[in-house]
């Protein structure tokens, strides 16, 4: 009886683990099971054409928040920086002229799937300024603050600079509290690379919390190293710019395209969204979150999820592939995870304290579509602690067309949190219904 007893208690103890285990989606989590690759002569193209957001339709919340129109007709809004005193910035911002990019069939075929997805637009190549709250939720004033850019994205500020991430460079501009643009010309403080192919073109930046140091985030300039590794030099990587005396060095290296950052709230640790590379089939590679240690090495191009060989790579270095770190938390296959912001604000429920939110941009190689909402997932002891949940969804119609595509994540001054749809040229504002209620 007493052997029964303790089997059954053993049995017991293991079943919440094996039911959350089992509770992870596809792809998900801190240990994703990874098929065997499928590659096809022709790969996968599932672009969601745009059909953009008509009059009253916006995306959908969980119950219990409530979702407004923060801003509206921007210019392809990517990314949000909020600033101490509350003001919003928003990169409005495209891809920069890159001819060697799209070269050959495979070149003018993703030139043309890329319009139809709404991601061919000229860059507007400014930053506005967002300010304060009206009586429905939406921005009081807006304001150009910053133009003449390339290809602008990250922003960090650190004392009375602003730093703005270019596509070729980290520049400095003068910083005044309250106001509405910078008309001082922007000073160099680091290139990045670019160049006439500049494949991924996003490059972020997040100050250290002591704001000694700026982390900036370069992608690939190819899916799996195509065009060469010469042509990969400083890449797949995030730098580490030390801002006393401008030198930077290589932080992390083999992030194939790094996008978000953020510091984990507890163990002030940095953590960055990666998207993965293609052309291996639906659930291969997931996109990741992690933890991001000095030093290491992530894999790419050589390996995929730690040391998962690739074999399109040629030559191979198994002394790399011997040290590449496994990712902390698979964000699902072809997903786009792009956008990052942990929740360290107080308006939402307990919940949601210390967990992350991740914009999902949205798959254009997978059948069916994946992404195309914004995930929340829990952490706990400085680490994700539960599946994903959706938050904001509904970017797709029932027929799979793309009403809008979130990409930049970030709380603004009260602890809301904002999404830039950069299809719906929309920043959209998440708050409890209560607070919603509250300010109008």
């Amino acid at each position: 009886m007493r052997q029964h007893t303790v089997l059954f208690l053993s049995a017991l103890a293991c079943a919440p683990a094996l039911s959350l285990a089992q509770s992870y989606p596809i792809g998900y989590g801190p240990n994703p099971q990874l098929p065997e690759p499928a590659r096809k002569l022709i790969p996968t193209l599932n672009v969601a054409p745009t059909e953009p957001w008509t009059a009253g339709q916006q995306p959908s919340a969980p119950p219990g928040f409530a979702v407004t129109a923060y801003a509206r007709d921007l210019d392809h809004p990517r990314w949000l920086y909020t600033l101490p005193n509350g003001d919003v910035l928003v990169a409005e911002t495209n891809a920069p002229p890159k001819p060697d990019d799209s070269k050959g069939i495979k070149g003018m075929v993703m030139k043309h799937e890329m319009k139809k997805a709404g991601a061919a637009t000229p860059s507007a190549n400014r930053i506005t300024l967002l300010r304060g709250l009206d009586g429905k939720g939406a921005a009081a004033s807006r304001s150009v603050y910053l133009t003449g850019l390339n290809s602008p994205f990250g922003m960090a500020l650190v004392g009375k600079n602003l730093y703005v991430a270019d596509s070729d460079a980290v520049l400095r501009f003068p910083y005044e509290e309250g106001a509405t643009s910078i008309t001082t010309a922007g000073v160099k403080v680091m290139d990045l690379p670019a160049g006439t192919i500049n494949h991924h073109w996003t490059k972020n930046i997040i100050a250290s919390p002591d704001g000694k140091y700026l982390y900036v985030t370069v992608g690939s300039n190819s899916n799996v190293a195509e065009n060469g590794m010469d042509a990969e030099t400083g890449r797949a990587a995030i730098w580490q710019l030390e801002l006393a005396t401008n030198k930077s060095r290589l932080f992390a290296t083999g992030l194939r395209n790094p996008n978000g950052m953020g510091w984990e709230p507890q163990t002030k640790a940095l953590w960055t969204t990666v998207n993965e590379r293609d052309e291996l089939g639906n659930d291969l590679v997931p996109d990741y979150m992690t933890s991001v240690k000095e030093g290491g090495f992530y894999g790419w191009p050589y390996s995929y999820y730690g040391q998962h060989v690739d074999t399109r790579v040629s030559p191979q270095k198994p002394e790399l592939v011997a040290r590449a770190i496994a990712p902390d938390y698979a964000l699902g296959g072809h997903t786009a995870s792009l956008g990052l912001a942990f929740y360290d604000g107080k308006l939402f429920p307990q919940n949601y304290q210390g967990g992350v939110f991740i914009g999902q941009h949205g798959s254009w190689n997978r059948k069916p579509h994946s992404g195309y909402k914004v995930v929340f997932i829990p952490f706990s002891g400085g680490k994700p602690s539960g599946p994903p949940q959706d938050f904001l969804a509904g970017f797709l119609t029932r027929d799979g067309k793309a009403q809008g595509r979130p990409v930049g994540v970030a709380l603004d001054g009260q602890g809301a949190l904002l999404v830039a749809d950069d299809v719906g040229n929309v920043i959209w504002r998440v708050a409890p219904s209560s607070a919603q209620s509250a300010s109008r």
